[in-house]
């Protein structure tokens, strides 16, 4: 039997079909405990009506409201017992499907219909079944923090821009060299908020600036005298604003650093959460990358939890497909496009983790640095993010070697 469900907020419409296009079921649930215990009990019922013993069962993934009745169908024992798959699909794969029927109405029945059809002509034959189950706990907290990592980038690029109209030359390199290495270190921070405008950086005496950056960065910097005429160099080429600017200015660089401030300290906490969560998962698959130089706890974690178990892929081109780490071929004729776009249509929270873990393994390992310095050199834009790409490609082949055989690198 194959069953369709259409997953909204409130129900779930469902179609239940054979092989055969005869419709077995068909009905609507409320999306709670309650409807899907009537779900249940209705497939059940369908699959003895028919005489059947296999069941596919197959919904849109639409974040968290598929999950408790993904979770809880694939979890069922009874479905269990007469052999159940469950899978949540891309909802890209429904609509290519639906351009096949062109005159079907977009209605929920239609949908569920859709669904149980896509399964019947066997669309889900290369797919995985769901196993969120086992790791929904840990996946929400790696989930949540790819979320506020989101959240710290995008404050920062916000920032950015008030900083460059308060400090224009704030980042330029002064004698050959930055004044700060990170824009956002402690020391360059406070320059920023304690200074309310670059006339009273130029204005400070060379001594008096370098006692202040000894005094924020603790004495960590090799030369403050040096780093001191630097910063006042470029606090001299910096472009001056009207007095009247200035207080707004700072107002809202202050504001978007103590929200960065917050989002770090959450960070932080999730991180503490995730190394509790992982304990409990007595797994060589997650030795296996934590043996990986470069990858760490938080990483193997979020590599993990989206993986699961990974005999579910027959091999690294599967495992880089689900990532969305491939690149379609372009030829016509006798034409070979080499400029490729990356796919994306796969898990993209398995992808930031593999990526993430590239951009470390690539500074550990010496194979992946060549492997990475190589690809940056081929290109003159978008050198990192195409490397990296690369890379994280590269890196799914030892990810899906080692987590396969339970092997610790060496």
């Amino acid at each position: 039997m194959f069953v369709g469900i259409d997953v909204a907020k409130d129900a779930n419409r469902v179609h239940a079909m054979d092989f055969d296009r005869r419709r077995l079921a068909a009905f609507s649930a409320p999306n709670d405990q309650d409807g899907a215990s009537r779900l249940e009990t209705q497939i059940l019922s369908a699959l003895r009506s028919a005489g059947l013993s296999r069941c596919t069962i197959v919904m849109e993934s639409t974040g968290i409201y598929s999950a408790h009745i993904a979770t809880y169908l694939s979890a069922s024992p009874a479905l269990s017992a007469l052999d159940t798959r469950v899978y949540l699909i891309n909802p890209k794969i429904t609509r290519n499907y639906r351009e096949s029927f062109a005159d079907m109405d977009k209605t929920d029945p239609a949908d569920a219909y859709l669904l149980a059809d896509l399964a019947r002509v066997g669309r889900t034959d290369k797919l995985f079944p769901f196993r969120g189950s086992q790791k929904l706990a840990l996946q929400r907290l790696t989930r949540h923090r790819m979320h506020v990592s989101e959240l710290i980038t995008a404050e920062k690029n916000y920032a950015l821009n008030n900083i460059y109209l308060k400090f224009s030359a704030f980042d330029s390199r002064q004698e050959g060299e930055p004044v700060f290495s990170d824009t956002f270190a402690v020391s360059a921070l406070s320059v920023l908020t304690e200074f309310q405008t670059t006339d009273e950086i130029v204005e400070a005496p060379l001594e008096d600036l370098a006692a202040f950056l000894i005094r924020v960065s603790k004495n960590r910097f090799d030369d403050p005298l040096h780093t001191a005429d630097l910063l006042q160099k470029a606090a001299k080429a910096s472009f001056r604003l009207d007095r009247t600017a200035y207080d707004p200015l700072n107002i809202a660089l202050a504001s978007s650093l103590n929200c960065i401030s917050c989002f770090r300290k959450e960070l932080k906490a999730i991180d503490c959460a995730i190394l509790n969560q992982v304990k409990g998962v007595s797994d060589s698959q997650y030795l296996s990358l934590l043996s990986i130089p470069g990858i760490g706890p938080v990483f193997a974690s979020g590599i993990l939890a989206e993986v699961g178990d990974i005999s579910q892929f027959r091999d690294e081109a599967a495992l880089a497909k689900y990532a969305g780490l491939t690149w379609r071929r372009h030829q016509s004729g006798h034409f070979e496009a080499d400029d490729t776009f990356m796919t994306r249509t796969g898990n993209v929270f398995l992808r930031y983790y593999l990526c993430e873990a590239a951009n470390s393994v690539h500074r550990h390992l010496d194979e992946y640095r060549r492997y990475y310095k190589s690809k940056y050199d081929e290109v003159t834009t978008h050198q990192h993010k195409r490397a990296l790409a690369l890379t994280a490609r590269k890196l799914v082949r030892l990810v899906h070697g080692l987590m396969s055989s339970g092997r610790l690198y060496q």
